[in-house]
Parts: structure tokens; C-alpha cells; sequence
């Protein structure tokens, strides 16, 4: 399957075909990684990483992946990028496509990093928008696929705010693999109308189905995989989190839940994840709400079931396979 020259920006771009495809390049990769083979064929291209918001994975995940392809990286924060402020995001667009070979983009509207792609000549990476979160979509894919063999037929519930990236992208992603999507959540939480008959769409061709309650014991119920996502998203400012915890408590993910899914269910949680009271953040709201777990009790989040490293880990695979396909680049099978 040829998929050089193509941006990743959001996974309604991409077939299932397509988004199988790179789950197992990326398993192939995670494998010759694994195993000491190197896969350096990139060697001599350079890629851009803009980062408007900053991540510990997904910066390390795309350093690392691009050095295992033999690639040079740039690394440009919040306060290097002067994109949209000093410089139109046409003209960066159109500056870094003439110096680096790929570029990835991690920030804000859907929009920016769309336009990015329209002008830069290169492959254009999402690294995360307030919309979608593509790259986490794979590496959670890699993760269910590598637990229970199969993608098709998962019946897969989401607790908490689904309306931007993380849920957006599950519904999104379950919809085009044939899967079962849930959000579980208070009724002001569920994801845009027509994203959510985009995606009923989609799965009425896939076999799968979307599906939004408002009740816990419904929405739980049976469910392969729990997953849940900070309830205050990067940006958002301090004050609504009285509001968030007040509408958002009921959708905790707690052993209670956990009981209520499939015999064999697991956790995922895209990280940071507020399970105690050893972060800032957590610490404060914590103490300010009288909270010692907010989205995920530490219970869950350090159980068996819980497959949150696994998850983190394969971001930096399933990256990886993202940039070597969309680059061109051939690895042997061994």
C-alpha cells in the first residue's frame, strides 16, 4: 500500500484499509525494535516538530521514531514558533517545506494545522488539535489489537468530555474498524451532531455502531475497553473545574464500572491521568474539592486490567510507521 506523500491529519481521511495497515507496520516495526533490528532507512531527511503545546509522548515519540529512521529533528516550542504571530501559518508552512522533509504539528484549531498542510509541500503530521488526535488513535488501536487479536466487533466505552480530540477521535477511529463506540456522559459532554452522524455512517458500512448514553450501569455494560481523558483539556482556564467535576464525578472510571464491563475488559488512558495527588495539578484541585482521584480512581489505574503503558509505548510505533509510509520509506522483512 503506497501512502508516500500523504498528510495524517485526522483518521476520516484515511480507509480501514489503510489504518490497518499502518497498525501492522507499526507492529512489524515495534517487533524489529524489539529485537535489535535497525530500520534507519530515512537516513539524510530532517522533519519539524511544531509544538503549541507541549507533550512529554508525543515529543518523545516522534524524537525517538524519527531517530530510529535515521532522521534529524527540530524541535520548536511555544515560544520558538513564531507561527500565526510574527509569520502567517502560509509562509511558515511554505518556509519549513523547503528545509525539512516531513512536519509535525501539535496545538489548537484543526484548522492551523490543515492549512499547514495545504501550503507546505511536505508530509504534514498531526500531533494533536483541540479536534482530532490521530496518532493516539493508532497506538490505541496497536494496544486493543495486541490484547485481544482483533479490532472488529470491540465494543468500546468512553467516560467523560467527548467532545473534543480523544473522544472525537475514538468515536471517529471505532466507526471506520468496524467497533462498537459508546460516550458515556453528561448530555452537555456528547461530541458534535454531525461528527456523530458522520460516524453513524460510517459503521452502518463497517458493521459497527455508534452509540451516546447519559447511564453509567447502559454505558458500561459489556464494554472491552474503558476509556477515559483528563476533564480539563490543555488550555482551558482554572475556574471551570467546579463545573467539570460537578457535571463530569458520575463518569468517573472506578472499580465499580470496571465490574460493570466484559469479564476480560481493560482500561486506556491517553496520559497524564490525574489518579492521585502526585501531580500540581492534581494536588490542588484535589485538595481545593476535597478529591483524592478525579477521572480514573488509582485503583483502576494501577490494576492488571490497565493497559496505559502498553498504550504509551506504541505511540512512539505507530508514529514511527506513520512517518516512514507517508515518507516512503522501505524496511525488509526479516
Amino acid at each position: 500500500m503506497d501512502l508516500k506523500g500523504r498528510h495524517f491529519l485526522k483518521l476520516l481521511d484515511y480507509t480501514p484499509e489503510e489504518i490497518l495497515y499502518l497498525v501492522d507496520v507499526a507492529a512489524d516495526l515495534k517487533e524489529k525494535k524489539k529485537k535489535g533490528v535497525p530500520v534507519d532507512v530515512l537516513r539524510g531527511k530532517n522533519i519539524a516538530l511544531i509544538f503549541e503545546k507541549t507533550s512529554t509522548r508525543t515529543r518523545c515519540a516522534f524524537e525517538v521514531a524519527a531517530h530510529d529512521l535515521g532522521m534529524g529533528t527540530t524541535y520548536l516550542d511555544p515560544v520558538a514558533s513564531q507561527i500565526g504571530k510574527k509569520e502567517s501559518i502560509a509562509d511558515t508552512a511554505r518556509v519549513l517545506g523547503r528545509m525539512f522533509e516531513g512536519i509535525e504539528y501539535r496545538g489548537f484549531g484543526q484548522d492551523i494545522v490543515e492549512e499547514i498542510a495545504k501550503y507546505a509541500g511536505v508530509p504534514v503530521w498531526n500531533g494533536l488539535t483541540n479536534e482530532f488526535h490521530p496518532t493516539q488513535m493508532l497506538a490505541d488501536l496497536l494496544t486493543i489489537k495486541e490484547h485481544f487479536g482483533r479490532l472488529s466487533g470491540i465494543r468500546l466505552t468512553y467516560l467523560g468530555d467527548a467532545r473534543y480530540n480523544t473522544g472525537n477521535s475514538l468515536m471517529v477511529v471505532c466507526a471506520k474498524m468496524g467497533m462498537h463506540f459508546t460516550a458515556c456522559t453528561n448530555r452537555k459532554y456528547y461530541p458534535d451532531e454531525a461528527l456523530v452522524k458522520t460516524c453513524q455512517e460510517i459503521a452502518a458500512k463497517t458493521g459497527g455502531s455508534i452509540h451516546l448514553t447519559e447511564d453509567v450501569n447502559e454505558g458500561a455494560s459489556g464494554a472491552d475497553v474503558v476509556c477515559t481523558d483528563v476533564w480539563v483539556s490543555m488550555g482551558e482556564p482554572a475556574e471551570i473545574w467546579e463545573e467539570r467535576l460537578r457535571d463530569l464525578s458520575p463518569y468517573q472510571v472506578n472499580a465499580k464500572v470496571m465490574a460493570l464491563a466484559d469479564k476480560g475488559a481493560v482500561f486506556m488512558h491517553c496520559l497524564p491521568a490525574f489518579h492521585d495527588h502526585n501531580t500540581g495539578i492534581g494536588k490542588e484541585i484535589g485538595e481545593r474539592y476535597g478529591m483524592a482521584e478525579l477521572e480514573v480512581t488509582d485503583e483502576v489505574f494501577e490494576s492488571a486490567q490497565s493497559l496505559v503503558f502498553e498504550e504509551a509505548e506504541n505511540r512512539m510505533h505507530t508514529i514511527k510507521a506513520v512517518m516512514l509510509t507517508t515518507l516512503g520509506g522501505v524496511v525488509e522483512d526479516t
